[in-house]
This record gives C-alpha cells, structure tokens and sequence, in this order.
C-alpha cells in the first residue's frame, strides 16, 4: 500500500525538485505557528486530534460537498486540541491548499501525507502547519528519517512520526523521534485493532509525546487510550461520516 502511495507523489516531488534547481521553492511561512506539542498536551492525555479527509482509499468519498473552513471552525468549537489536515489529492481528494483555508480558528495543523522527500518537509514549512507527519517506514534508513526530523524542526514544525511495527519504533528512537504516533491499522490486511495500541504503549518513554491513530470512534475508547498513557487520539473516518461531526466530536471531547 505504501508503494503505491509513494508512487503518487512522485510528480510531486519530480516538480519541487524542478522548482528547486531554478530558485523557486516558496519561503517560510512568516505567520503565527500555533504549537502542537503545548496543544496536545493542554488537553490531553486523551486530547483528540480531530482529520479532515474527503475520502479514503478503502472507503472512497466519505462526505459530498465540503467547505473546510467550516470544518475548521466546526472543530475548534467542539474540543479539537489540532486539526489533521490531509493533502494527498489521488486517494484522498486533498490539497495543501487546505492548510490556509483552514488556520483561521488558530488551532494546530498537522499536515497528513505521505512524506519522504526534504523538499517535502521545506514545501510544509511555507504553509501554517504546526506539525508534520513523516511514516518510519517511508524512508530508506534511520539517516533519512533523522535528516526529515531535522529539516521539519528548523522552521518550527513538531514531526510526528508514525509507527506500524517494532522495527518502525525502534527506527524512530534511533532517528530522534520524540512524538511517536501508533497506527492501528495493519498494511497488509487493512484491518484495524486497538490491540496495536494496547501493545506498544507500554514502551512510552518519559518525555515522548504518544498519539493513538485509527479506531477509535467512540468516547470510552478515548478514555481508555488516555488511561493506558496516550496523550492524544487522532480521529478521522467517524467524524467525517456522522450525521454531525460537530456533535460527534463534542460528544468524543466530552466538550
């Protein structure tokens, strides 16, 4: 699966690599950065990061008619302490447009993509991202991994990287990860358990900051993954199919 997702970008990379060679990759964002770390952390443990995702690659379109920026407002209203916005276009219908028109409430961004190329990683600091997530298993080795971590660090971007196996994690420590975010889902299967969760948890190291992915759709779930240690669960496909995400993300907050 990851392949083929790797695979996608590949145009994209191909045209920042273009616009590198003549000059033109854009600057730094100079606006305000919210931190993600300070937010998740005020809310947490248990914070939820609430996803915005037009569609899935497993469940195709999940919502018809989408405005962002009422999604935004819609989230910071209902408990979010961050926003995870993804801007892959091919399987999940985003754009890195999103990251603008959705800064405007001031909670953190936390762009969502598949991530493996520095020229990426500068392309997100020239958006309001507050946090960027780089997959352990994306990059060719821990030096590649640890130079992502690095680059995303200079302008101020949290990199949250994500976990699907012991390997990943061990990578991840080796790469001077510091926020570890465990997805549920296993790649080969598609199938989702908490048990992930359950596992690896028992792991966390004083100072790291653990994020819960794929799941959890219901507030004991919630509790329950902030009770074994997690600082935040991030949550995507309910809230962009309930019949209200506003309600279902109050109702997942306790807001």
């Amino acid at each position: 699966m990851l392949d083929k997702f790797r695979e996608a970008k590949q145009l994209e990379i191909d045209s920042l690599q273009k616009d590198f060679v003549e000059g033109r990759l854009p600057a730094v964002y100079q606006g305000e950065r919210p931190s993600f770390v300070e937010a998740v952390r005020a809310k947490g443990p248990g914070a939820v990061i609430a996803e915005f995702k037009p569609a899935s690659p497993s469940a195709g379109i999940l919502r018809d008619s989408l405005n962002p920026m009422d999604f935004a407002d819609m989230y910071a209203n209902n408990g979010a302490a961050a926003i995870s916005v993804l801007t892959e276009h091919k399987y999940f219908k985003g754009t890195p447009d999103f990251l603008f028109m959705m800064s405007r409430p001031g909670v953190p961004l936390l762009r969502k993509d598949f991530i493996f190329d520095p020229l990426q990683v500068a392309m997100t600091a020239s958006s309001p991202a507050s946090a960027v997530l780089l997959i352990a298993r994306m990059c060719e080795d821990v030096n590649h991994l640890a130079q992502l971590i690095e680059i995303a660090r200079m302008p101020g971007l949290a990199p949250v990287v994500e976990i699907f196996d012991q390997a990943d994690l061990d990578m991840a420590r080796a790469a001077g990860a510091d926020i570890i975010q465990v997805n549920n889902r296993d790649l080969d299967t598609l199938e989702i358990t908490l048990d992930q969760a359950r596992r690896f948890i028992k792991q966390k190291q004083e100072g790291e900051l653990w994020i819960c992915a794929s799941g959890v759709s219901e507030r004991s779930q919630v509790e329950e993954m902030a009770s074994l240690g997690f600082d935040a669960v991030l949550i995507g496909t309910c809230l962009m199919t309930a019949e209200d995400p506003g309600a279902k993300l109050a109702e997942l907050t306790g807001a």
